[in-house]
């Protein structure tokens, strides 16, 4: 288990589990960095997503006709980062959610206005969250589904003078 708070290393996603402060995340392989959908509401979702990732440099990348979708930095396996999928009888598991990492704090504000344009719910705005780290910068938001999901920022606003 890794703390979602800790440096991130290799892709941009990981799934948390818990409730602040002391959350943990596991790093999930390309084939289960999922989230579930009802069929009747994967055009809703794709919509969600292609509006509330894109500030966070993710596009959808393939449509998997009506099964479901993928979304990453750049085409092909590779650049597999999240995946949504039909599923039957979904709902989301609480204390859960899919931490995404964003390059600076304007895309984790970005990030939070254009989810809630797209149909999600305010979770907890941007804002520094200090219990974690200094520079723990993030915002969280439940998709349509009732997923939560966070883009988080580690980086510092201004560069340390030493």
């Amino acid at each position: 288990m890794l703390e979602c708070n800790a440096p991130l290393r290799g892709g941009n996603t990981v799934v948390s589990g818990g409730n602040p402060p002391g959350e943990t995340a596991a790093w999930l392989g390309a084939s289960k960095r999922k989230m579930k959908t009802p069929r009747s509401k994967m055009e809703r979702a794709r919509r969600f997503y292609d509006a509330a990732l894109q500030p966070l440099g993710l596009v959808r990348t393939v449509d998997f006709q009506g099964r479901g979708s993928d979304y990453g930095a750049m085409a092909g396996q590779l650049g597999v980062e999240f995946t949504i999928t039909v599923e039957s009888g979904v709902s989301p598991l609480r204390g859960m959610h899919v931490c995404f990492r964003a390059p600076d704090r304007a895309s984790v504000r970005a990030f939070h206005a254009a989810a809630l344009i797209a149909g999600g719910h305010d979770d907890g705005g941007p804002a520094l969250r200090s219990q974690y780290h200094p520079d723990y910068y993030a915002a969280f938001v439940v998709d349509p589904d009732g997923h939560r999901i966070e883009a988080v920022c580690h980086a510092p606003e201004k560069a340390m003078i030493v």
